[in-house]
Order: C-alpha cells, then sequence, then structure tokens
C-alpha cells in the first residue's frame, strides 16, 4: 500500500514513512492509492472477529489492509497493548447505547482523557514509540487543538520513549477543564503553548512550520493532527464497530452523524463508506461556526477571520477552516491533484474561498458520498441536553449535543439506525451542563481538583517565528 499527496506530488510513500512525516512535500494531505475493498465475505469475517476477539482484533484486521511495513506480530501486538479494558473503562471499547426510536450513541470518551481523540491518540502514541525505536530516531510533535487533541496527544505521548510534544491552543478558549487537563501536566517531554488568537491561527502555525521544509527536517517536526493520516485511519475502527453493533447482517445499512469542525472525524466514516461500509449517510453536525454546513448546503467553501470565528459552548468545534476537508474534495473531484491545489492552494490563500455549486460534481457529495448537514445553537445545546437527560436519564456534553440535535432532522428512514458519534463526557464543558440542568455532571475521582493544580504553560502572539524559536531552544 502506497500514499499519494492530495495535491499530486509524485512521491509515492509507505505507511511508516508518512506517519512520521505530516504533511506531504507540496502541502498536501496523503490519502492511500486506492481505498481497499471489504466485500460481504470479509465483512463477515470482521464481525466475526469483533464479536469473538473483541475491537483490538478488529482494529488490527483493518489497519491490515493499510500497512504492509510493520509486520503482522508487531502490528497486532501495537493493537493489542493500546485497546484494553483497563485504558478504556470497558472490554467492548465503544459500545453502542439506544437512547430512542432508531437513535443510537457510540461511546467514543471512555479514554484517559474522556474524549474521542483517545481512540486514535493512544494507538497514535503506541506506533509512534514502535518506529522511532525501530529507527533510533527522535520526533517532536508540533500540533495544535482546540480542546481534545491536545490533552488526548499529550496523555498519550507522556513518558514516551523519543518523541517531545509542543502543543498549540488558543489561549482562554478552552473550557477550564479542558486547559487543566493539558496545563497540569509536569512531564519534561511535554510543552503547552497558549497562543493569543484562535484554534487556526494554532493550526496556521503548524502548517507553516510543516511547509518549512529545512526546519522540519533540522528539528525531525511531525504531527498528531488529524492531517496524519495514521491517526484518521484508527478512527475508520470504530466506524466498523459501530456498525457492526447496531446490525445483524450485512444487508442493512446504518447512518452516522458526527459533530465536526476539522472534518477528521467524519472523513474517517468517508473513508468506511469508501471501503464498502454500508452507510446511508454521514450527517456533519456544525456549531454556530458553520463552514461545513455551508458548504454541504450551498457549494460554497468559505473560511472566517478570525475575528468572525465564534466562541461557543461547543468549544472543540470552533474551526473556521477544516484541515481534512481537502481529502474529501480530493475524492470529490476523482482525485484530481492539480484542481485540488488550485482550491486550497490559490484560492483560499487568494479569495479564502471557493465555490462548486455550478459544478455537477458537487451533487455526488450527497447522491455519491452521502454526505447531509445541519447547524446548532447554544440554545439548541442547551434544549437537547435538558431533553435528553429528562426523557432517558442521560447526560450528554455539548458537542454530543448538537450531534444528537442534528441527528434528530436527519433520521429519515426508520429501518435505518442512525449512530451519533459520541465527543466528550460532559464534565469537561461542566459550566453549560449546569446552565442546562441546574447540577454539575458526574466526574471521575481521579480528575477530582484538577483545575486547582499547578499549570506549566508558555503564553505567545500568534507568530510562527517564534514557535519555531520556542522548539529550538528545547531542542539544544
Amino acid at each position: 500500500m502506497l500514499y499519494i499527496s492530495t495535491r499530486g506530488h509524485a512521491d509515492r510513500k509507505h505507511f511508516c514513512d508518512i506517519l512520521l512525516e505530516g504533511l506531504a512535500p507540496d502541502g498536501g494531505l496523503y490519502l492511500p492509492e486506492q481505498y481497499p475493498k471489504v466485500n460481504g465475505t470479509m465483512l463477515t469475517r470482521l464481525r466475526k472477529a469483533y464479536h469473538e476477539q473483541g475491537y483490538a482484533e478488529l482494529a488490527f484486521q483493518i489497519l491490515s489492509l493499510y500497512i504492509d511495513d510493520i509486520p503482522a506480530a508487531d502490528l497486532k501486538a501495537i493493537c493489542a497493548k493500546t485497546y484494553t479494558a483497563e485504558v478504556f473503562g470497558t472490554g467492548e471499547i465503544v459500545p453502542l447505547r439506544h437512547l430512542e426510536d432508531g437513535l443510537w450513541l457510540e461511546a467514543l470518551s471512555n479514554g484517559p482523557t474522556l474524549a474521542f481523540k483517545d481512540m486514535a491518540m493512544q494507538l497514535l502514541g503506541n506506533l509512534f514509540e514502535y518506529e522511532l525505536k525501530r529507527r533510533g530516531e527522535q520526533l517532536n510533535i508540533l500540533g495544535a487543538t482546540s480542546g481534545d487533541t491536545g490533552s488526548a496527544a499529550e496523555y498519550a505521548m507522556r513518558g514516551k520513549e523519543g518523541v517531545r510534544v509542543f502543543m498549540t491552543s488558543p489561549h482562554g478558549r478552552m473550557s477550564a477543564f479542558q486547559q487543566a487537563q493539558m496545563f497540569s501536566l509536569q512531564d519534561e517531554n511535554i510543552h503547552n503553548i497558549a497562543i493569543e488568537g484562535v484554534f487556526d491561527d494554532c493550526q496556521d502555525i503548524v502548517k507553516a512550520v510543516s511547509n518549512d521544509h529545512a526546519f522540519k527536517h533540522k528539528y525531525k517536526i511531525g504531527t498528531v493532527n488529524s492531517i496524519n493520516w495514521a491517526r484518521l485511519l484508527a478512527q475508520v475502527v470504530y466506524y466498523f464497530a459501530g456498525y457492526i453493533q447496531a446490525t445483524e447482517s450485512n444487508s442493512q445499512k446504518v447512518s452516522f452523524t458526527v459533530p465536526s469542525g476539522n472534518f477528521g472525524n467524519v472523513c474517517a466514516g468517508h473513508v468506511a463508506r469508501m471501503m464498502g461500509l454500508p452507510i446511508a449517510k454521514l450527517v456533519v453536525a456544525t456549531n454556530e461556526n458553520d463552514v461545513l454546513d455551508e458548504f454541504f448546503r450551498t457549494g460554497v467553501y468559505r473560511v472566517r477571520a478570525a475575528a468572525d470565528t465564534h466562541e461557543t459552548s461547543s468549544p472543540s468545534m470552533d474551526i473556521s477552516k477544516a484541515s481534512n476537508f481537502e481529502r474529501f474534495i480530493f475524492d470529490l473531484l476523482g482525485r484530481n491533484g492539480q484542481r485540488t491545489k488550485a482550491l486550497f492552494s490559490a484560492a483560499l490563500q487568494t479569495y479564502g474561498r471557493f465555490d462548486l455549486s455550478a459544478d455537477p460534481l458537487f451533487a455526488d457529495a450527497a447522491k455519491k458520498y452521502g454526505f447531509e448537514s445541519g447547524k446548532s445553537t447554544h440554545a439548541d445545546r442547551l434544549a437537547t441536553i435538558k431533553d435528553t437527560y429528562e426523557r432517558h436519564g442521560v447526560t450528554i456534553d455539548t458537542h454530543t449535543a448538537d450531534g444528537v440535535k442534528v441527528a434528530r432532522e436527519h433520521h429519515s428512514d426508520a429501518k435505518v439506525p442512525m449512530i451519533v458519534l459520541e465527543t466528550a463526557l460532559p464534565i469537561k464543558f461542566a459550566e453549560t451542563i449546569v446552565e442546562a440542568l441546574g447540577h454539575a455532571p458526574e466526574r471521575p475521582a481521579k480528575f477530582a481538583g484538577i483545575e486547582d493544580l499547578p499549570k506549566r504553560v508558555q503564553v505567545m502572539p500568534a507568530d510562527v517565528e517564534l514557535v519555531k524559536a520556542y522548539i529550538e531552544r528545547h531542542c539544544a
């Protein structure tokens, strides 16, 4: 299996090379040359693997379709080490919970940082450690987080041999719990950088450093954001697990609603669907920062400036530049690298937007690829949290509430289960839960008093050169 850039670069690379690299040399994102196909026989085998041997075996079999430069026994051991009941709180790893007629929640937030990002990040940490040890190398990870990626990455990489983490986040724009999870870590290989700006400023810094090839090579810079293909690949697995739990035969279809800001989580669903998983709809749920909803409704992709990026009660989706969206557009345009490059490198940089509304291929987003979308507001999520608690006794977080609200609007076929991907546990956004319900959500004992712990964080302006200088100082 070889990987190509969405922007048409001539290189073809193996999995372990792109694992450590992040962006392609031309600024594009990596995708496999073709998606491996899962037929009925293989889906039956995957169903049996999950039911009889568990999530780790399912992960191994799916990852094996994409990774041929790690020996099978080693990859199997990495999966077994990653997906355990000790780490994720249950042997099912991602249990499906029935909410109401035809609507299900897939629990993805049982990992160390109580967010779905743990599902991929725990695997990524073990893959990094394995490959760096095999090569005798070190890696400096530069990341950007709007809330959950950062803590998931830091908890996955803390103490890992050969790895340092430099995590940027928007200063003052995460919940108190999210900040405490990250900034309270005292591990020497973990560095938190709070950027005076919004998440998109952080993301722009990561991309700028990744595109400085001399700096990237000298300091061995890698990424853990969902621009890293390995992380997105790990997320593909739980779409299969959700489907298997919701169905009894391969003739059945399911739909997924995915709260999404950066398009990474739902892009994994797109990959699963391209592989042949019987997915009817992939519904993108946004908050007030509705750049993705606008595209799927109109064909116009229009990024917002920092001043126009709303600060909301589902802050992990306060994003106006969806990094992974380029992967889907590449597929939508028939894998035309030059055209993709023209849109994401030229049109966005010059005009801050592109318009596919008149292109016949735009209709394929819904018709061929199953995408629909919807939007949720602060008032919507308060009402959804309250309703879900009062009718079902279930407390959901703010992002999951966005998903549930939009899922109810798009669940049109009673025969097709609608699965909402849970984003985080509600304790991460306690202030809004109190606003909705009048009481605080349950807090796991291990996080008692976390907001009062000493903080280790560096605040700096949104300046690429300052971040590079910080990395240089700590890699000396």
